[in-house]
């Protein structure tokens, strides 16, 4: 047995270097800070600029002479401080020549115009008379002649109408948009923009009203008006791909995207206050604050390529360019000659010539593009280790930082070390794309023509996916990534490094020799530079994953780079799972594993095989357990023709390799990161979840131990802790696997019945408890055993006020059939009283603590638990006390904490139970610490516990006392009532259907609902389960629906849900949806001042119990008067005595009216109106019908306005409601109110006084008064 890789000829690396690598003079730069610097010589002369044309301002919008301060402009920045070059003689049109003839320059190394644009696109009569440019008619950003030095690669441009924070008219603005900043002009001929946005500070864009779009960053809002729809949403459109995925990286590298040379604050002459000023490469940026330079939100940047700095005075110096002059006031002289050096060596970095290009090139393979195989490329991804041209190096920059670092060849010399200039030589493109190129389709191949997208997917898939790549012997397994490494960087082969890097290995690993600890240090002690260039360059870069970024793109399969062979041995193939199989019934096979086939022959003398599978047609790959069949390690193959494969071996090692070789070959480089694991089970399975319950998806799925890691689409992998799961059950005749956890429903569908029964079994068995210790039972969310947690709340609910509880004994068979019943699977037992015994649940808990292994307190700590009893000092003790717990495992800690919680709570009702401390300290002293009760030490560390409990275990007193009164009202309630608790779901509460956005069986949604859950904590639970992001102005909220009556109100967020859901009768059902006209309510109201309203409305009542005299079959017109205290109705508008009078608070107002009513227009509300009179409840039901929408919009916002005092919507809106939802307080229990027998009176009064309790989370809303 050996194993195969492919191999490619390896050269002389060693000879290379001496043969092929030129003395390079080293060309560092360093940054320069106000400290230290650095004086270059410079000319003072600059070459002549061509002359350029920028079109007309339209004559039909008139400008401003100033803009908002968000425009960071004031009256002086660009008059007297800045003196003005006369242009009026100059040929000022837009044109792009046919041949470029400046030199090209780049914002920290960005992707520039590209040269072979054609220019005709850009003609003065071509564009003259258009609002807006739209650039990437080619494919690919045009270059824009943007002065006369250089090319901008701007990707849209045109004119709109920008506002101000606050409001008002709209000014004209020139906008530009490339790579990295969208910029805004007075006007087209304006070379320095008024404000510059850094797109990778860009949040959002979206549009926002009429031809009215939005630009967001972190923490202001730009609004730009165009002239017609198509311009804006070509705007949107443009902007939002430019700056998708930017600010997920700006996130990872918080701060300005700049790399300053020199920076600090500098006055502007003529201004009243000094600008924050940056020397960046080969630009100068000026910013209102250093807080904006921080944000990515300046005034203008100026190119230096075109700039010359001059001396004029003591404290000043000038920046000239052909266009404006600015002159600077430094805070010292000393400052001043570090400001004119950084800016000198900005105009050298600018006016850099083609040195180090020419050396790079010297190696034949670095004249053409990696990528495309342009010719002359000037770019390079350092870190990558490849050359490329100026249209890739776009694409490459997009990849962000992190991915790929993009450097000139010809103006970023700093980077250029001679160590870097000889890894370039000593690779070469060629070489590197042995290993980034090896497995390309020709399908996908770039061309020197390739467009914009196709070089995006392209590179995209290269270097963030690393879909071509040629894979290290070696991926998969980490550790040996690592040792390679270590190993590589001690001699001088650096594609090898390249490829351990790209393939996995840890740059920053351990190297385990204390001298070098690192990868880095160990290649600088060997004297390979080389190496420590290549590391140092990967520090931070993120490792290629497989997953497709919005690219809707099928994937290419490389062919496969697994080999290996050996013999196994194999059973005939099956049609159902096996039982146990003897060695006799194996026979010996040569098998191999190549090409995307895994072939099992006679002998390894046979070129025949007996049987071939396809790598394709594999869907499941099993672990066995040692020791399930005749031979110790065993493996099966599950096939898509529901056949089943077992092999087997004696080698342990020899099994490991064949499972993660065959792992390899049969699942897709988009879910690698499994090959990680030390699966059971590995393979494809359909799935649904989410909204989209119609339509099956692939996934691909890996078991290990208890946690089911699943690769679903377009996710980066999840983890599904199977023991937390809230219900696990296989549906629809056995061909579904339903998995609920805590915020959503995976439906796990079998699509071949031999696989899925395998892995529902397999899921079952990880679900269930895997032990005897606590972090092998099932766990509720808290890490709490459901055991635990189920017999905690149960006696709780029915039997804390029980005599002896927890001393009497109870059933012993009873008890011993509940512990197995928990054991089997404790999140299917439901415990009811009537069916479960108080004494029997009793017992079972204190047998599941008396047989824990290792025991709640952990075998080797217990005897310090029991020490800490003996300390007479109570302050050292507790202190003791909370030093112990705080060692225990989580689970232990969750456990504990919520056990002695219950036991306070059993103790303070001991006048009815006779359970005091010590009572309770002798009954669970021998059970939690597994002694013989003979010594009363262990009762002793209970008694401690319990009665300290507030101060050990940091308890909020209040809360404490809230929960209390809980169980006392659930006492009164189970006394007044003699009710029976027939459902103890763990937490304790109804479990409720509630329907997402429309009322039909895919929608619903079981929600447990506590007592004090409120509207909006319901609309985030349903949203959580699933998965639906919230956005700034979605105004998700729970609606009351009634199909009967034919109307529906939005419950206001702090309404409380469950008084509502037992309120309604079976035709009504609650229903999370968006409402639609928040948002217009809310800025209504704001315009409206006032919170009083009064109109003419057609009225009609539900029947004649208002004595008005109306008959009931017609609406007749009233004339209302809406105030904060009343609603009045008068006959009408001359009368001086109202009809009748409402308190408005009391009223409850719906949208929609029955059509059987036949209402006289479609705006129509339902008002109804409960009150009470000599106890007797007397309930009214009337309708009102509006002219318009517009009207009715204005009497329901005035209602809700009043109703709530004017709080309608969460200030921090539902996304912070959301983030801050309080789950139930794992450390006080969790005791809710349970659905009640009885009558339905008997149940709504019950259910209402509980609401009016002062034990609510929630205070009742002004609905309820």
């Amino acid at each position: 047995m050996n194993m195969l890789s492919p191999s490619t000829p390896q050269m002389d690396t060693d000879e290379m270097q001496k043969g092929q690598t030129p003395k390079v003079p080293p060309r560092i730069r360093t940054p320069q800070s106000q400290e230290n610097t650095v004086a270059p010589s410079q000319p003072d002369t600059l070459p002549p600029l061509p002359s350029r044309r920028v079109p007309q301002l339209p004559n039909e919008y008139s400008l401003e002479s100033f803009d908002d301060n968000l425009d960071y402009e004031d009256p002086d920045l660009f008059s007297s401080g800045v003196h003005c070059i006369n242009t009026s003689d100059r040929d000022m049109s837009l044109q792009v020549p046919s041949k470029a003839t400046g030199r090209k320059n780049s914002l920290y190394s960005d992707d520039e115009g590209l040269d072979d644009d054609d220019a005709t696109l850009w003609r003065d009569d071509v564009i003259r008379n258009q609002s807006s440019v739209y650039l990437p008619n080619t494919g690919r950003s045009s270059s824009i002649k943007e002065d006369g030095s250089q090319l901008v690669a701007v990707i849209k441009m045109g004119w709109l109408g920008k506002n101000g924070p606050q409001g008002g008219r709209y000014q004209k603005r020139w906008v530009k948009l490339d790579v990295d900043y969208l910029r805004y002009f007075d006007n087209d001929k304006d070379v320095y923009s008024k404000g510059i946005v850094s797109t990778a500070f860009i949040t959002n864009v979206n549009s926002s009203g009429e031809l009215k779009f939005e630009v967001a960053t972190t923490n202001r809002t730009f609004i730009f008006r165009a002239e017609s729809e198509a311009e804006r949403n070509d705007w949107v459109t443009v902007l939002q791909d430019c700056t998708r995925g930017r600010y997920n990286h700006s996130l990872m590298n918080p701060g300005s995207p700049l790399i300053p040379d020199y920076q600090g604050y500098l006055e502007l002459k003529g201004l009243r206050s000094k600008l924050y000023t940056v020397v960046t490469s080969d630009k100068v940026f000026l910013y209102k604050t250093i807080e904006d330079f921080r944000i990515g939100v300046g005034i203008t940047s100026i190119e230096m390529n075109v700039g010359n700095i001059k001396d004029t005075d003591r404290r000043c110096f000038d920046l000239t360019t052909p266009y404006r002059t600015f002159s600077f006031l430094a805070e010292s002289e000393q400052q001043k000659e570090q400001w004119m050096d950084a800016m000198r060596n900005a105009i050298g970095e600018a006016l850099s010539n083609s040195e180090v290009a020419e050396q790079i090139w010297a190696e034949p393979s670095n004249s053409f593009c990696a990528d495309c195989g342009a010719p002359k490329p000037e770019w390079a991804a350092i870190n990558l280790c490849v050359v490329v041209c100026k249209r890739c190096a776009g694409e490459h920059r997009g990849l962000g930082p992190s991915i790929s670092k993009v450097r000139s060849l010809k103006m970023d010399r700093k980077v250029w070390t001679e160590e870097l200039i000889r890894v370039f030589l000593l690779l070469g493109n060629e070489r590197v794309n042995s290993f980034w190129a090896a497995n390309v389709p020709p399908s996908e191949a770039l061309t020197p023509s390739s467009c914009s997208e196709d070089r995006r997917r392209f590179i995209s898939n290269k270097y963030r996916q690393g879909k071509y790549r040629k894979y290290h012997p070696l991926y998969g397994n980490q550790e040996e990534l690592n040792k390679a490494l270590c190993i590589s960087v001690q001699c001088s082969d650096v594609l090898e490094t390249l490829s351990l890097i790209f393939c996995g290995a840890n740059v920053n690993c351990s190297t385990g020799m204390s001298n070098w600890p690192s990868p880095l240090l160990l290649a600088n002690a060997h004297s390979q530079p080389l190496q420590a260039e290549i590391i140092s360059h990967n520090l931070n870069t993120e490792q290629p994953r497989s997953e497709l970024e919005d690219m809707n793109v099928g994937r290419y399969v490389p062919p496969f780079s697994v080999s290996y062979n050996g013999f196994l041995f194999k059973t005939g193939s099956m049609a159902r799972a096996p039982d146990r199989k003897t060695k006799e019934e194996f026979s010996r096979r040569w098998c191999t594993l190549n090409d995307g086939s895994f072939s099992y022959y006679e002998s390894d003398k046979n070129s025949s095989p007996n049987g071939v599978l396809k790598a394709s047609e594999i869907v499941c790959l099993a672990v066995d357990t040692p020791g399930k069949h005749g031979y110790d390690n065993t493996f099966e193959l599950y096939s898509e023709s529901e056949r089943l494969y077992l092999f087997g071996t004696d080698d342990p090692d020899n099994h490991k390799e064949w499972v993660k070789s065959i792992a390899k070959c049969i699942i897709p480089a988009t879910v690698e990161p499994l090959l990680r694991l030390s699966f059971d089970r590995i393979g494809r399975l359909k799935y649904k979840d989410g909204l989209n319950l119609q339509t099956s998806k692939v996934g691909w799925f890996a078991l290990e131990g208890s946690t089911l890691y699943a690769y679903l689409e377009k996710s980066q992998g999840e983890e599904i802790h199977l023991r937390k799961l809230n219900e696990l059950s296989i549906q629809q005749d056995n061909e579904v696997l339903v998995l609920v956890e805590k915020g959503r429903t995976l439906y796990i569908e079998g699509e071949r019945k031999l696989d899925f029964a395998g892995w529902c079994g397999a899921i079952q068995a990880a679900a269930g408890s895997g032990g005897d210790t606590l972090s092998q039972q099932q766990l509720t969310d808290t890490d709490i055993p459901i055991i635990v947690h189920s017999c905690i709340d149960y006696i709780t609910q029915c039997g804390i006020t029980s005599e002896g509880i927890y001393r009497k004994s109870g059933v012993n068979s009873r008890v011993a059939a509940l512990c197995d019943r928990f054991r089997l699977d404790a999140r299917s037992l439901r415990l009811k009283e009537g069916e479960h015994q108080v004494d029997d649940v009793a017992n079972t808990l204190k047998r599941f603590f008396r047989e824990l292994e290792e025991g709640l307190f952990m075998s080797e700590d217990a005897t310090s638990w029991l020490n800490t009893a003996a300390i007479k000092d109570e302050s050292i003790k507790i202190s003791q006390y909370k030093l112990l717990f705080n060692k225990l495992p989580h689970v232990n800690k969750a456990t504990l904490q919520a056990l002695i919680n219950h036991l306070y709570c059993v103790q303070r009702f001991s006048e009815m139970n006779q359970m005091n401390l010590h009572n309770l300290g002798i009954v669970f002293g021998p059970t939690l610490f597994q002694t013989d009760g003979k010594d009363y030490t262990a009762g002793r560390a209970i008694e401690d516990l319990i009665q300290h409990y507030t101060f050990i275990f940091e308890v909020d007193e209040q809360q404490l006392k809230k929960q209390l009164k809980e169980i006392s009202a659930i006492n009164e309630l189970r006394k007044n009532f003699n009710t029976k608790f027939p459902n103890t779901e763990p937490g304790g509460h109804f479990i409720c259907t509630v329907y997402l956005e429309e009322k039909k069986d895919t929608t619903e949604q079981h929600v447990k609902i506590p007592g004090s859950m409120t509207a909006a904590e319901l609309t985030c639970e349903v949203l959580d389960l699933r998965n639906i992001p919230v956005k700034e102005k979605d105004h998700w909220s729970c609606w009351e629906v009634s199909d009967k009556e034919e109307m529906e109100r939005p419950l206001h967020y702090k309404e409380r849900v469950l008084p509502i859901f037992h309120s309604f009768g079976t035709d009504s059902s609650l229903l999370i949806k968006k409402h639609l006209a928040m948002d217009a309510i809310i800025n209504y109201l704001a315009r409206k001042g006032d919170a009083a309203k009064h109109g003419m409305i057609k009225f009609r009542e539900e029947r004649s119990i208002l004595g008005l005299g109306l008959t009931s079959g017609n609406f007749h017109d009233r004339y209302f008067i809406l105030s904060s205290n009343s609603l009045r109705m008068y006959k009408d508008v001359r009368s001086n005595r109202p009809e009748r009078e409402w308190p408005v608070k009391s009223l409850k107002i719906y949208q929609g009216i029955k059509k059987k009513l036949r209402p006289p227009t479609c705006w129509g509300l339902t008002v109804i109106y409960e009150s009470k009179k000599q106890d007797k409840s007397e309930r009214q039901q009337w309708y009102l019908c509006c002219d318009s929408p517009s009207e009715l919009k204005e009497w329901y916002a005035t209602f809700l306005s009043i109703q709530y005092d004017g709080d309608l919507w969460p200030q921090e809106g539902l996304q912070q409601t959301r983030a801050s939802r309080v789950l139930p307080d794992p450390r006080h229990g969790n005791v809710s109110l349970i659905p009640l027998r009885g009558s339905e009176n008997e149940m709504r009064n019950s259910v209402a006084a509980f609401n009016q309790d002062p034990l609510g989370v929630s205070q009742p809303t002004n609905h309820w008064d």
